[in-house]
């Protein structure tokens, strides 16, 4: 469609917004999230994808949100530890699929969807590595997508080695954050300089995200999992990321 290619071409960001996520894929208590099988739920129903990536042991983009593995397969060990093939090899426990690499989610989607990738980063990570990897990943993906994170690094990465990538900083305004306080977020704001915010819901409405929506920053909404989160999403932001009874 236009809105798609124009997306890819930058040339109107807000394509973005005119699309409702799956947070880490359409998920349930018989489809674990960031999986495959999530993945073909979201596609299913006509939802856009949010997904997280992290790194393997060999350098490549896994899709997985902890930095361990115990939550998700019961094993014990971090995602970092195992190359990309052994991850594979492990099965997640709601489903018995293997940990999926970003490569594999992307030949799932084949572009029928937008997708959001984000990120992940901690204190001492080296976010350039994932940054590289996911770049990567999408050089010969022809789909609509963007790449965010908590981590303006990650950001600045993307504006300085591939600035055709629509980019977006998730920004939570509690002290599981990286930015708890107001400056920390104008700072990494300023210092990124992203094309559009991903907000916490339980910090909206907020009157400096409402100031920038008015000067045509779009504003994603996460993680929308109640139907009052969904009211306070749709009057405070231009999009939504939820699960559950969240979702439309």
């Amino acid at each position: 469609s236009h809105c798609l290619s124009a997306m890819r071409a930058k040339a109107n960001i807000n394509c973005l917004t005119s699309w409702e996520y799956a947070h880490r894929g359409l998920h349930s208590l018989n489809v674990p999230e960031n999986s495959s099988e999530s993945v073909n739920e979201a596609i299913r129903v006509g939802l856009g994808i949010e997904i997280d990536v992290q790194r393997s042991a060999d350098g490549y983009a896994i899709v997985h949100h902890d930095w361990d593995l115990k939550r998700m397969t019961g094993l014990e060990g971090s995602i970092a530890a195992y190359s990309a093939e052994t991850l594979r090899t492990f099965r997640l426990l709601a489903n018995g699929e293997g940990l999926s690499p970003l490569c594999d989610i992307l030949q799932t989607i084949k572009g029928r969807v937008p997708l959001l990738c984000e990120i992940k980063s901690k204190p001492g990570y080296d976010v350039t590595r994932s940054c590289i990897a996911v770049h990567e990943d999408f050089l010969d993906y022809d789909g609509p997508y963007a790449v965010m994170s908590f981590d303006p690094k990650a950001i600045i990465w993307f504006k300085r080695n591939a600035p055709q990538t629509v980019t977006g900083l998730v920004i939570r305004e509690d002290k599981k954050g990286p930015s708890p306080r107001a400056w920390q977020r104008r700072w990494f704001y300023w210092k990124a300089n992203p094309d559009f915010l991903a907000y916490h819901i339980d910090a909206l409405p907020n009157g400096w995200v409402a100031g920038l929506r008015k000067k045509g920053i779009p504003v994603l909404a996460w993680a929308i999992d109640s139907p009052t989160k969904r009211r306070r999403a749709l009057l405070n932001a231009d999009g939504l990321i939820g699960e559950g009874k969240g979702l439309a």
